[in-house]
């Protein structure tokens, strides 16, 4: 039986559904990194991608936020996923920072507030800024930080435009403890906000128990879909879960 369809989804959200991926496959060449990909997201709720490397959980994810070409539909919502529409309300934090050597940390957020045409967007920058201990770096250029402040650098630049729909991949991966503490309370503060998020990992402790519904992909594709509510006697958990299908043993099914 497919493990996507072993359990109907719970009514979480009354909410529109923020973003939807329908039908999505993409190829390398004669690899097929992504096949079908079926999910979505509500107001509010928190989705992630479990798998090891190399399971297609980056690739699904550029496909999403516009940086590769697919097969099938995404919409963010509501509007076609390359759309200027959906670009507004979406933020995205890559699982390489990219920052401009050459531009200073305050001089990337002030990038970012002209592209979004934002108003009175300072005081949000201090803020973020003063959480992800960046503050004293504000003169600093890209190039002369560490990749792990090039990584909160990264995710103040995700969420000054305050989007409706955050995208993460790997976003723990290279963070001090601060930071990894004040990112999981962002996560769940973005939640009560009724922010759409998608985390992408290959490290079950990092998502914890904030999760709404986690999608588990081997091969490029989707192998098992768990919601987060009571167990039932004798189901296993997700990182029982995680680990049969991963390590191609035991039974898939939900």
């Amino acid at each position: 039986m497919d493990a996507q369809c072993c359990a109907e989804r719970p009514r979480l959200f009354e909410e529109e559904i923020m973003f939807q991926v329908s039908h999505v496959s993409k190829r390398y060449g004669k690899v097929l990194a992504n096949q079908d990909l079926s999910f979505q997201v509500g107001d509010g709720e928190i989705a992630v991608l479990l798998g090891p490397n190399g399971a297609g959980k980056s690739t699904i994810i550029k496909c999403i936020t516009g940086l590769l070409r697919f097969q099938g539909e995404i919409t963010i919502c509501g509007f076609p996923n390359k759309s200027v529409q959906a670009k507004r309300v979406l933020g995205y934090v890559p699982e390489m920072p990219a920052v401009y050597d050459l531009l200073t940390v305050g001089e990337h957020l002030e990038f970012i507030a002209r592209a979004y045409e934002l108003d009175q967007w300072q005081e949000e920058m201090q803020a973020l800024l003063a959480r992800f201990e960046l503050l004293d770096k504000k003169d600093k250029l890209g190039k002369e930080l560490s990749k792990g402040m090039q990584q909160k650098l990264s995710i103040c630049c995700a969420l000054l435009h305050r989007p409706k729909v955050l995208i993460f991949d790997e976003p723990m991966v290279g963070l001090d403890p601060h930071a990894i503490k004040e990112l999981k309370l962002l996560f769940r503060e973005l939640k009560e906000q009724g922010v759409s998020l998608l985390i992408s990992t290959h490290m079950l402790d990092s998502v914890e128990d904030y999760w709404d519904v986690a999608h588990i992909m081997m091969d490029g594709s989707i192998a098992a879909t768990r919601y987060n509510r009571p167990m039932e006697e004798g189901e296993p958990s997700l990182e029982e879960l995680f680990f049969a299908i991963t390590e191609h043993r035991g039974d898939t099914e939900q």
